[in-house]
């Protein structure tokens, strides 16, 4: 399951269980329907995803070059190695700033410091 939020220059996804293409293809969905002035940020909350399906990956990598400029910063919270290395993966195709953390508040911490 994932939950999406749109603010004025964020989008907040959080992911529960098991990552799916259906899920992905929301997520996407709501970055195509909204109009942004400039690139925005984007956190991915990943801590309760329990697996996901290899056709999300290819999908992911399918969105990351279609959308290589619409994303200034990227925060990533995942316990996860594996999550951990395939969102650095992910950084080839797009040419936003990246940062994994295992903690909500350095995320936000991080993103909110690109606003000044």
């Amino acid at each position: 399951m994932i939950v999406t939020q749109h603010h004025p220059r964020r989008v907040e996804v959080n992911v529960y269980g098991e990552f799916t293409l259906a899920d992905y293809r929301e997520f996407e969905d709501m970055v195509n329907k909204f109009k942004f002035e400039g690139p925005v940020d984007l956190l991915f909350d990943l801590r309760e995803m329990a697996d996901f399906t290899l056709d999300v990956a290819w999908e992911d990598i399918v969105f990351a070059r279609a959308h290589a400029n619409d994303f200034k910063r990227i925060a990533v919270l995942t316990q996860s190695q594996w999550v951990a290395w395939s969102a650095w993966l992910s950084r080839i195709f797009v040419h936003a700033q990246m940062q994994v953390f295992g903690d909500e508040a350095e995320a936000r911490a991080w993103l909110n410091s690109g606003d000044a």
